[in-house]
């Protein structure tokens, strides 16, 4: 198991296992490794503390610790707050595609499950010590499939030159995540206070004042003109927006005659659906969005000829009588709108 390195030096390794019979067996095992310099830790404060001490080249850290069955990620995310380059690998007990994202999350350079062999092991330490990333084909796929699901932000002035600093737009990319402050804070090893400042910060520099009127301005600034409204109506029925602060944002601005903002908070409303409030509540604000709509095509029809508002017209009732082309978990939300219904009568 002996492997050339050009640098002819040790890899210092530091182990953490879920117990000190298993931290013992794993330093052991890669002790026959003999490119590598093995330590074990008893405890999460010792391996902090190794960090601090001693140059360590790889940390291998297990999932659970401390009889929490995500604690690794916990310390992985400590470690990093005292040295942003840390090159760790967790060790898994799950293949759960949520568990695999996480831990690239809490900034693991590697994953590996404990049901592949130690040979393997060795390799992925050596992989990680030269600057690569150690994963198999499905948790590569689960990631990069995460990666390309991810909404791109982009904030820009008229000239196209970003506004934001990359730690700003590291924020607001996982804002438009779903993430909470406190876990924006635990991915960029921060405090909450300070993703607190960040975000007024970047209120100030966008001149907005709340969350979604971040999400609406920064997803709405790309290329595909629908994004902002597939990235709510996608993440609506997810969960990720249906926390009561995003509810009371979307209710002010939708106070505040937002008819993006009252289509939206309805579509909220539709999706929760916890009780016969929501389902009355959705549809008052679509009902109120559509006389927004309907007024604002009022106001641009002002000096059209007869000829031209009976041309749109027809064009408009050609489009709404149209086969629609919508996946059957849309036809309840879609079909069926009072948006939907009163644009239809007010052709007529």
């Amino acid at each position: 198991m002996e492997r050339e390195d050009t640098t002819g030096k040790k890899i210092r390794v530091s182990v953490l296992d879920s117990s000190l019979i298993h931290t013992q067996l794993l330093t052991d095992a890669l002790r026959r490794d003999h490119m590598l310099q093995v330590e074990s830790s008893d405890s999460s404060k010792a391996l902090i503390a190794s960090a601090l001490e001693h140059p360590i080249d790889v940390f291998l850290i297990s999932s659970n610790l401390d009889e929490q069955p995500r604690g690794g990620f916990e310390v992985l995310r400590e470690l990093r707050t005292t040295r942003s380059d840390i090159r760790a690998v967790l060790l898994l007990d799950s293949s759960k595609p949520e568990i695999i994202l996480e831990a690239f999350r809490a900034g693991a350079r590697g994953v590996f499950s404990r049901f592949e062999p130690i040979e393997r092991l060795c390799r992925c330490v050596h992989c990680v010590h030269q600057g690569q990333v150690w994963a198999n084909g499905r948790q590569m796929s689960i990631a990069l499939e995460a990666l390309a699901s991810a909404p791109t932000v982009q904030a820009v002035d008229a000239q196209g030159l970003s506004l934001l600093s990359k730690r700003e737009m590291e924020i607001v990319q996982s804002l438009a995540e779903g993430l909470t402050n406190r876990e924006i804070a635990e991915k960029l090893g921060l405090s909450q206070h300070t993703v607190k400042n960040y975000l007024f910060r970047i209120f100030d520099k966008l001149g907005v004042s709340s969350r979604i009127e971040l999400l609406f301005m920064t997803l709405s600034q790309e290329s595909n003109p629908q994004s902002v409204f597939s990235y709510f109506l996608k993440n609506s029925t997810s969960g990720i927006l249906q926390d009561d602060a995003t509810l009371t944002e979307c209710q002010q601005a939708a106070e505040q005659g937002s008819p993006i903002a009252q289509l939206m908070l309805a579509q909220l409303y539709s999706a929760r659906n916890a009780s016969s409030t929501d389902a009355v509540l959705a549809y008052k604000w679509y009902l109120i969005a559509s006389a927004q709509v309907l007024q604002a095509s009022k106001r641009g029809a002002t000096g059209m000829t007869s000829e031209q508002m009976l041309q749109a017209e027809q064009m408009a009732a050609d489009w709404l009588n149209r086969p629609l082309k919508i996946s059957p978990s849309s036809t309840a939300h879609i079909g069926d709108s009072p948006s939907r219904m009163r644009l239809g009568a007010a052709s007529d």
